[in-house]
């Protein structure tokens, strides 16, 4: 007799995953390794750990170990908003008069507001573990420091975040949350670090960049005793983090007897799309089951499907390069997404099913209403990533437009 699925399916605490999955353990061909800069040889333990914390070094290295174990210390603080809810969208169903079945994991019930803090609670307990005094890192649109600022402030941590000068001024909201966790907040560039300060003078009026932010940050953990670099995406170890995602999607999944046919994830630093198709990609890799895995990209920065970038409007995914910890052979198919679709998704799902989610969420869900279109995929059952909520996004063109 076949289950009644209920419109949220939630794991019991005891059910949560108490490892990560380690997607390279079972690629044939492992994902590129850093290299160095100088010598432009693989990376070793001895060349990260300066920059890095020493056991994020291990992981970021480790191609063998398919499962790696979640620290206690994690695993409680997981309890706080984890497991989140993977939603069948009996709502949207109905309201689109599609005969696929569509279902959203929704990554934006926790303080920060995003899948963001799932790695950066691991990077915080590390860095305390190693009897560290801090971290420092970029962000550009807030999401990754203030999951960090939260995740610090959990281990009283000391945490120093450069933020791209253009949001620092346009989004006061998301510096305020950051420094309501303690964080120290600084519009990058910045006259507190040399390569700061060089930028400024050779471009007095600039809005800042990524790059800039992630230079500044690299630099005063290089610079101070006791800190260290993290970041929330391109890497390996936040991949592997970011599996939480996936692993208690397919539990949930299986929690009912339900086979996903479908698979999509944004395509950004790799932790969205990577986050919830690893451990079915996984499965793909060893010949255990089939999956069709989209990755979303926006329309006007095609990077993925055509190989050049541009500027969009779908904060949180289209990053301009391909990451190295993303294997392009693992997905299916690539759906561009326009700027105005991603915000008309969002603005649907909030509507027809009482969920404000972010842009990149929108994009997600319109390339799921998208395959659920398709007469191929009557009767499929289609699975999204729904990264983040929306509320981080009052001042954007989501809201203003």
């Amino acid at each position: 007799m076949e289950k009644t699925i209920p419109y949220k399916i939630y794991l019991e605490e005891n059910e949560m995953p108490k490892q990560w999955y380690n997607v390279r353990a079972d690629m044939k061909k492992k994902p590129a390794p850093l290299l160095n800069p100088v010598t432009h040889e693989p990376m070793t333990f001895e060349d990260l750990r300066p920059i890095f914390c020493d056991e994020l070094v291990k992981q970021e290295l480790n191609d063998t170990d398919a499962y790696i174990d979640i620290p206690q210390d994690i695993r409680d603080f997981y309890k706080m908003y984890r497991p989140s809810p993977l939603v069948r969208a009996y709502c949207l169903e109905e309201r689109l008069q599609t005969p696929a079945k569509i279902y959203y994991k929704f990554e934006g019930n926790n303080t920060s507001g995003s899948h963001k803090l799932n790695s950066a609670i691991a990077q915080a307990y590390y860095a305390k573990q190693q009897g560290l005094k801090g971290v420092t890192t970029e962000t550009g649109a807030g999401q990754w420091g203030t999951a960090l600022s939260m995740a610090c402030s959990y281990f009283g941590l000391d945490c120093q975040v450069y933020m791209v000068k253009v949001s620092y001024e346009q989004k006061p909201f998301r510096r305020e949350v950051m420094r309501t966790y303690g964080a120290h907040v600084t519009p990058s560039p910045s006259e507190t670090t040399n390569v700061g300060r060089k930028i400024l003078e050779k471009h007095p009026g600039t809005g800042g960049s990524l790059g800039c932010a992630i230079s500044e940050a690299v630099e005063a953990a290089s610079t101070q005793e006791g800190y260290r670099y993290v970041l929330g995406s391109v890497l390996s170890q936040v991949l592997l983090h970011q599996s939480i995602i996936g692993l208690e999607t397919k539990a949930a999944l299986d929690k009912y007897g339900i086979k996903a046919d479908t698979i999509i994830g944004c395509a950004g630093g790799g932790s969205n799309l990577g986050g919830l198709i690893s451990p079915f990609a996984g499965e793909k890799l060893r010949g255990e089951a089939d999956y069709e895995i989209i990755a979303v990209e926006p329309a006007s920065s095609p990077v993925l499907s055509q190989g050049t970038a541009g500027p969009h409007k779908i904060q949180g995914i289209g990053a301009g390069f391909v990451p190295e910890v993303l294997n392009t052979k693992v997905y299916d198919e690539v759906i561009k997404i326009e700027n105005e679709d991603a915000f008309e998704g969002a603005k649907l799902l909030a509507k027809k099913e009482g969920v404000l989610v972010g842009i990149s969420s929108g994009a997600a869900l319109e390339a799921a209403i998208e395959l659920a279109k398709r007469p191929e995929n009557e009767g499929k059952t289609i699975v999204a990533l729904l990264p983040d909520t929306g509320d981080r996004y009052y001042s954007t063109p989501l809201f203003t437009e």
